[in-house]
């Protein structure tokens, strides 16, 4: 079965309210291919590895959590950009991107999604008064020490972590996705045990020290591989059409 393009695109829009957003980059379709999807391929980036393998796989439509076209960023069509996006449409691959609004949603944004495989209870937004807050903050059913839960993350991501361990067990726990170590502080004034992240700045040790929080950094691609597949699975039970999630490791 084949469903157009526009339509995909329109579900995708409506189901995460995308143009409600303010992003730094367009959210939606930002290549456009052939006119019918029979088959979404997702993935994490949109890099030319990922591209050649949605080509192998013989997608339709490449759907992916980070596209093209970020604020302040050269716009020539030179390099990189150009291997990419020719390779793209000599294929006639669309190219479906969701960012922000792919982290923030209920149902299928890469937090909830996350907090789902790692058993986190959600209790709520890391800054409640604040409706651009993207981290999250939630509860373990049992408390562990923050070593422990540590295993669990390598567990369930098959990565080991950067954990900064301190002497207090861990129940509340804040987290965000990727690149969201510049949440710790709204972490910290949360009350939360321990703050999760994908990635670590210098000054993210000494927050997290000098504040007796525990901090894991578990890596930006493999904190965000879970919300793309979620809503590549939704718009493949709501149209009856083929989804393959493809994972090209990043060790960062």
């Amino acid at each position: 079965m084949a469903i157009a393009l526009t339509t995909l695109v329109e579900e995708a829009e409506r189901y995460l309210g995308a143009s409600r957003i303010s992003d730094y980059c367009p959210n939606g379709l930002q290549v456009e291919g052939r006119p019918q999807v029979q088959r979404i391929v997702s993935g994490v980036t949109a890099s030319l590895a990922m591209i050649e393998a949605a080509v192998e796989a013989r997608a339709d439509v490449l759907l992916v959590h980070h596209g093209y076209f970020w604020k302040g960023e050269n716009p020539c069509l030179t390099g990189m950009k150009q291997r990419r996006l020719k390779t793209l449409l000599a294929n006639d691959i669309s190219l479906l991107a969701y960012h922000l609004p792919l982290d923030v949603h209920p149902e299928v944004g890469n937090n909830v999604q996350l907090a789902r495989q790692l058993d986190i209870t959600v209790e709520g937004p890391l800054e409640p008064d604040n409706p651009r807050t993207v981290g999250l903050v939630g509860s373990l059913a049992q408390p562990l020490s923050a070593r422990d839960f540590a295993r669990r993350v390598h567990e369930v991501l098959g990565r080991e972590p950067l954990l900064i361990e301190e002497d207090r067990m861990v129940s509340r726990i804040g987290w965000c996705t990727g690149g969201g170590q510049g949440y710790i502080d709204q972490a910290i004034a949360a009350g939360v045990d321990l703050y999760l992240t994908g990635e670590a700045s210098e000054q993210t040790y000494h927050s997290a020290r000098e504040n007796g929080v525990s901090f894991i950094a578990a890596g930006h691609h493999a904190t965000e591989r879970y919300g793309v597949q979620a809503l590549g699975e939704y718009l493949s039970r709501r149209f009856a059409i083929e989804h393959l999630f493809i994972d090209c490791p990043n060790p960062i």
